[in-house]
């Protein structure tokens, strides 16, 4: 499968137009097959929610359901997958998660963390940060 799984650090990037903002745009806006995580769903919703209240995280948890992407929710595969990242890799069980769902779809992960870069079969774009 061909594609990019784009990373809770992207999806942010986007909404609060920082550096990495256009390229989301592109992927999104070009054809691209984009995919998403639950627990992407999760940490935008928190995140948001954190830094300016209940009303804006609800609406940027909404707001991603509105962009051409597909969801994935959790499988047996991506479980033992993540379980396995976790295990072995200095990540949040989020971001093994999330890598775990693009090295099961083997599609290109889109983030600004520079965590996943200890994931040398996890093929990655990764967003300016500064």
């Amino acid at each position: 499968m061909s594609g990019f799984l784009l990373d809770t650090s992207a999806l942010l990037a986007l909404r609060d137009n920082e550096l990495g903002a256009n390229r989301i745009s592109e992927l999104l806006s070009d054809g691209s097959p984009c995919y998403g995580s639950f627990m992407t769903l999760m940490e935008v919703f928190y995140r948001v929610w954190k830094d300016e209240g209940e009303a804006a995280g609800r609406e940027a948890y909404a707001d991603c359901f509105a962009l051409p992407m597909v969801w994935i929710h959790e499988s047996a595969e991506i479980l033992q997958r993540a379980a396995v990242i976790k295990a072995t890799h200095p990540l949040s069980v989020a971001d093994a998660w999330i890598a775990a769902t693009a090295l099961e779809l083997e599609v290109t992960l889109v983030h600004k963390d520079p965590e996943f870069e200890h994931l040398p079969d996890l093929l990655q774009e990764r967003l300016p940060y500064k």
